[in-house]
């Protein structure tokens, strides 16, 4: 019997030893921390280059080429180790790791709202049932059906210029991020509610919140971990797409998205293609780092999807 009780091994050990096992999410996770580095030390990183993102190094451009910067590799140098920025000569490396800055803390915070909101909706509604289970779910099948992407360009333009553009980023993310989450909660949640553990927590008392935060949200953390790991790149994508498109963070703010909007005419007309390399490996280096790690938590604590070594 000690042998037995010496042999078992607890869940999040085995979790942690599959992860171990699992290498795209080795991989994930040394890229995402890397990032999460960069993003964190951008300011020092940017002073420690003796550059920043506001100056405008005009003596850099070359007016004969339509002010493309100078040079080779767009004017990377010893001074400017990405080159500059076209038609304005900021430095493009202070650019890219503030642009991470930006797309990193936009989509983590949109990714807590989202988790929080969705989570606790689809646990309570699965928990309670009735017209607020039935409100809810049209609720969802609204925001489903909602042109999402026409909305945000549309709210892009109509709200004022004043009101912060990183800030209406993430309420208008959230407000449509956390359907899919309350959804895929709500269904699982459901099939939990019947069970013996949850009659047990309400026979002796225990309040509706007592039984969702004790009883019914340890049990859904691994689908939550799994939809919150793998809507990071989502949202980073997001936000580099509606400030691709204008409607994003606004100059001078920089921003992965807006950076590569402005290279296509460059890289198009061939005056200086280098312009989209840094800011688009930054932005794919990203979605691919938390993809791999949201595949690997995935891999862990879905043992249908998960991989044999």
């Amino acid at each position: 019997m000690s042998s037995s009780v010496a042999g078992t091994v607890s869940p999040t050990r085995q979790a942690m030893r599959r992860m171990r096992r699992d290498r795209s999410a080795r991989v994930g996770l040394v890229v995402v921390a890397l990032l999460i580095v960069i993003a964190a030390a951008a300011p020092l990183l940017v002073r420690l280059a003796g550059q920043d993102a506001t100056t405008y190094h005009i003596d850099l451009l070359d007016p004969a080429r339509g002010n493309a910067p100078r040079g080779a590799i767009g004017g990377a140098s010893g001074t400017h180790w990405f080159g500059v920025e076209p038609l304005t000569g900021r430095d493009l490396f202070s650019i890219v790791v503030l642009g991470l800055r930006t797309s990193l803390f936009i989509a983590v915070v949109v990714t807590l709202i989202t988790t929080v909101v969705g989570t606790l909706a689809g646990i309570s509604a699965a928990y309670f049932g009735g017209w607020y289970d039935a409100v809810l779910s049209r609720l969802l099948d609204f925001l489903f059906g909602f042109p999402q992407l026409v909305f945000m360009i549309a709210l892009g333009i109509v709200v004022p210029a004043r009101f912060p553009r990183w800030l209406l980023l993430i309420l208008v993310l959230s407000f449509f991020g956390w359907a899919g989450l309350a959804r895929l909660i709500r269904n699982q949640a459901r099939s939990l509610v019947a069970r013996e553990f949850v009659e047990a927590a309400r026979s002796v008392g225990s309040s509706g919140w007592m039984v969702i935060t004790r009883e019914l949200l340890p049990n859904l953390l691994g689908p939550v971990l799994v939809v919150a790991t793998l809507a990071i790149p989502g949202y980073i994508g997001a936000e580099a797409a509606l400030s691709f498109l204008g409607v994003g963070v606004p100059p001078p703010t920089p921003s992965l998205g807006r950076s590569i909007s402005d290279s296509i005419a460059w890289v198009y007309t061939g005056a200086d293609p280098w312009f989209l390399l840094f800011p688009g490996a930054m932005l794919f280096l990203a979605v691919l780092g938390f993809t791999l790690l949201g595949d690997g938590v995935r891999d862990v604590f879905d043992v249908r999807l998960r991989r044999t070594n």
